[in-house]
């Protein structure tokens, strides 16, 4: 890993360039609860890049991993983030990037499309639908099981769940509840049909999280939707059908 720093948090984040030593970058953007490792290295997203020629870039989001932590809601905004996003390829001398983001990472990555549409070539938002517009549900659940003294007292089921994660990946579980309050904020019908880069959304089948993929890519102009099929929420993401489908895509929209 390697640290950036930006907005007063060092950000980790990991950049390995194919076998050729040059390629198209890719930017990926995790999503909450998660890390660079657990979206994208462990999933083998990093090796199936790589694989293809292209440069592979992830960062650990501010509050989550090796990054820094705050717990200030305020500090977790999307357009923050988008904005350590965005810095993270000036750090790198990068001016245009293919961008990647799942579930939280992919409402980031959207935010990054609009603030700062020169750097991203192409979108990729995976585990989030319709759900950019029209939130994905009462996450407050979330918030009390993240700062829960004994997990066993835990009765809401998604709440379980993401305390379960959080646990899994030692988290800072305190900075995690501020972040499930300050990335909420939504885009409008408006804002997301300003879109305009190429963008495949990716949802599973069975992601009871994300709302429709279909909704949200007819607001686009430039948008197409994929259906990962049998797939839940947490398993989307390492799914062999949707990084085939996200290689094609990014065959048919080279840098």
């Amino acid at each position: 890993m390697q640290f950036f720093r930006h907005d007063g948090f060092d950000l980790a984040y990991l950049d390995r360039r194919p076998a050729s030593g040059a390629g198209d970058p890719v930017l990926m953007i995790h999503g909450f609860a998660s890390s660079h490792y657990v979206n994208w290295v462990a999933p083998g997203w990093f090796k199936t890049l790589n694989d293809a020629g292209y440069r592979a870039i992830a960062l650990d989001n501010r509050g989550h991993g090796s990054t820094s932590k705050s717990y200030e809601a305020s500090d977790y905004t999307p357009a923050r983030m988008a904005g350590d996003a965005a810095a993270l390829l000036d750090h790198l001398g990068i001016g245009r990037a293919h961008v990647m983001g799942y579930s939280m990472g992919a409402r980031v990555s959207a935010f990054m499309a609009l603030s700062d549409p020169d750097k991203v070539a192409t979108l990729v938002l995976g585990g989030l639908g319709i759900g950019l517009v029209d939130g994905v549900g009462d996450w407050d659940p979330i918030g009390e099981a993240l700062l829960a003294e004994d997990a066993a007292s835990i009765t809401h089921a998604r709440g379980k769940t993401f305390r379960a994660f959080a646990d899994q990946t030692r988290s800072d579980r305190r900075a995690l509840a501020a972040c499930i309050i300050g990335s909420r904020d939504e885009l409008t019908e408006d804002q997301v049909a300003l879109i305009a880069q190429p963008t495949l959304i990716a949802v599973g089948t069975k992601d009871d999280i994300a709302g429709s993929a279909e909704e949200l890519a007819a607001l686009m102009p430039n948008a197409t939707a994929f259906a990962i099929e049998g797939r839940d929420h947490m398993l989307s993401v390492g799914d062999r059908s949707f990084k085939q489908r996200v290689l094609e895509f990014y065959a048919e929209n080279a840098l």
